[in-house]
């Protein structure tokens, strides 16, 4: 299963990328993807939207049930990926691409020292 070591990951299934420009890119990680299966709707959050870490701030729904999405830090929605709200296939087809969800500007940058390492992660999907 595809675990890229650039990333951080929540106990979730959540992952994590920092950008140039500093924001917190998001996204569900290989495993959760698999686990959801038919992913047939996408509801995103608002752009200025506050977030908070480990709070509710998008679901995906595939055709099996709809499962809340958790920010990894706390902030501000920056942006949305419209294109995952058009055609959600995008998070099963490229769940670390084109499959992100959303970014954040963080306001609590020293909470990303709590997200999980891949290697970290790899041991909690494993057992």
């Amino acid at each position: 299963m595809q675990v890229p070591a650039e990333l951080r990951y929540t106990k979730t299934h959540e992952w994590m990328r920092q950008d140039a420009n500093n924001e917190a890119v998001v996204g569900i990680t290989a495993h959760a993807q698999e686990e959801l299966r038919d992913v047939v709707f996408v509801e995103l959050p608002k752009v200025g939207q506050a977030v908070k870490q480990g709070e509710p701030s998008a679901v995906i729904e595939s055709v099996k049930a709809a499962f809340d999405i958790y920010a990894p830090v706390s902030g501000t929605v920056s942006r949305v990926n419209e294109a995952v709200a058009n055609t959600p296939q995008l998070v099963n087809q490229d769940c670390y691409g084109k499959g992100w969800l959303f970014a954040i500007t963080p306001t609590a940058p020293a909470e990303t020292a709590s997200l999980l390492s891949s290697e970290a992660y790899e041991k909690q999907i494993k057992a």
